[in-house]
């Protein structure tokens, strides 16, 4: 007997007695009204709902129990219209099920932001569920909203652990848990090894009594097209020698964020069957201060042969991409993803919720605009401006690992990963943020996932 796959716990499985939600607006909310009952709208008039987005009433039936619910969105053509708005319901709503009694503006993505809005980190204490589930119109496929769920819930968790209970080996234990979990091959490389094959890698983690390692499984059939994820994975940045001040260094559980963004679409691709060869590939360090940390002008050979100045160590996570990305081009891949927490310089273009990504393919970049808005997971493409790639020049290496002018940080970063990758047909990289700073809908504060979504919906439409 086949066993149907668990529904995500926002989700009712039965529409039978669930409370219908009225979405409105402020220029539709006297025609949805009408169609409710007398008493409903008497209430909802005395109540002084006006339609506003946000605005929350429940409607009580004749029996004092909630017979139905009001609920306001953004005009349709708002620009600045919240698509996971309705997802605000998930903490409002009393224990129940219920449905929506009429189309917001995108019934999938509100019952994605219900879904996601529902998501705590209990790990240290217990919190407070929402009790309120969302029985799904039957053109949704509660399956594929689960699964997203689901990853977005694991890189969540992930990166909202602090680094004493997630450095590099825990880290590798969760990657290890996602691959066992679909099949993949799993392997690790570390100690003397690494050293010798990945000294980027080595060097960063060099300071810390964690050792480091580069995690790798791989999935899928050999003969389907490769498809690569690479994700940094720095559990915790003091910044090394050139330290961080405390106030950046508050939030560096999340340097790993990269590494979360990988996994999540990894166990999307997987769980969904996408038709490819999905290659994961995490280097997982911790950026530490000790007597054997790496220092600034120091020299490094990297895995592609090329030589690396260190103009600052806190710049560490383009090194351990950079051997990652090496190794990954090696075998060609069709398409190669990076994802890293790497520059704050991204956060001052284009703040926390956008996440810039850099690539050198026109299409790639255009279908990645298209599913930024359709999935509601903001992108912006930043540019690969070949003339800055002057500024990573060294007097006694082939590189330097940080710009010599203070400028255009995100894009050196970017282009000093360019240098890795020679053979990949198409290759793309995102400067994440990996963090919600305050509560909104579908966003609870802390760590979360950016990116991922976007392109697990265009990564389904092109292998699916």
């Amino acid at each position: 007997m086949v066993q149907k796959p668990a529904l995500h716990p926002a989700f009712s499985a039965s529409t039978t007695g669930a409370i219908p939600i009225w979405f409105v607006t402020a220029k539709s909310h006297a025609a949805v009204t009408t169609k409710l009952g007398t008493r409903e709208r008497a209430f909802a008039k005395s109540a002084g709902f006006e339609g506003k987005a946000g605005q929350y009433l429940p409607l009580p039936g004749s029996d004092g129990e909630v017979a139905a619910v009001l609920f306001g969105l953004d005009a349709a053509d708002d620009p600045k219209r919240d698509l996971f708005l309705a997802g605000r319901l998930a903490s409002l709503l009393p224990s129940g099920a219920y449905r929506f009694a009429n189309e917001p503006h995108d019934a999938r993505l509100a019952a994605l932001g219900f879904a996601l809005s529902g998501y705590s980190f209990g790990r240290y204490r217990k919190g407070s569920a929402p009790k309120a589930k969302l029985a799904l119109p039957g053109s949704l496929d509660a399956k594929e909203l689960g699964r997203i769920a689901d990853a977005v819930g694991l890189a969540r968790d992930l990166i909202n652990t602090p680094s004493n209970d997630l450095g590099p080996a825990e880290l590798e234990a969760e990657a290890r848990a996602v691959a066992k979990k679909f099949g993949a091959k799993f392997s690790v490389t570390s100690g003397a090894k690494l050293q010798k094959e990945f000294p980027l890698i080595h060097a960063v983690g060099a300071g810390s009594p964690r050792a480091p390692r580069l995690i790798d499984f791989t999935w899928g059939k050999a003969g389907d097209p490769k498809v690569t994820l690479v994700g940094k994975g720095v559990c915790f940045d003091t910044g090394g020698l050139d330290i961080k001040p405390d106030s950046a260094m508050l939030n560096m559980k999340k340097d790993m964020g990269g590494a979360a963004t990988a996994l999540a679409l990894a166990q999307m691709l997987m769980d969904a069957k996408a038709r490819v060869r999905l290659r994961v590939l995490v280097p997982a360090v911790e950026n530490s201060i000790s007597g054997t940390s790496f220092r600034p002008r120091d020299v490094f050979k990297s895995r592609a042969g090329l030589t690396v100045e260190i103009g600052n160590t806190d710049a560490e996570g383009r090194l351990i991409l950079a051997d990652a990305l090496a190794l990954a081009d090696e075998e060609k891949p069709e398409l190669m993803l990076d994802f890293a927490t790497l520059t704050g310089a991204a956060r001052v273009a284009l703040g926390p919720d956008v996440a810039p990504f850099f690539t050198d393919d026109d299409g790639l970049a255009g279908d990645l605009m298209k599913y930024a808005r359709t999935e509601n997971d903001p992108l912006w493409r930043l540019p690969l401006w070949s003339p800055y790639d002057a500024m990573l020049d060294s007097k006694i290496a082939d590189m330097n690992n940080v710009g010599s002018t203070g400028q255009a940080g995100a894009i050196t970063a970017a282009l000093f990963l360019r240098r890795f990758v020679k053979s990949t047909k198409s290759w793309a990289h995102f400067d994440v943020f990996a963090w919600s700073a305050s509560a909104r809908p579908g966003r609870p504060e802390g760590g979360d996932l950016h990116a991922a979504r976007a392109l697990y919906a265009l990564l389904m439409e092109k292998y699916g």
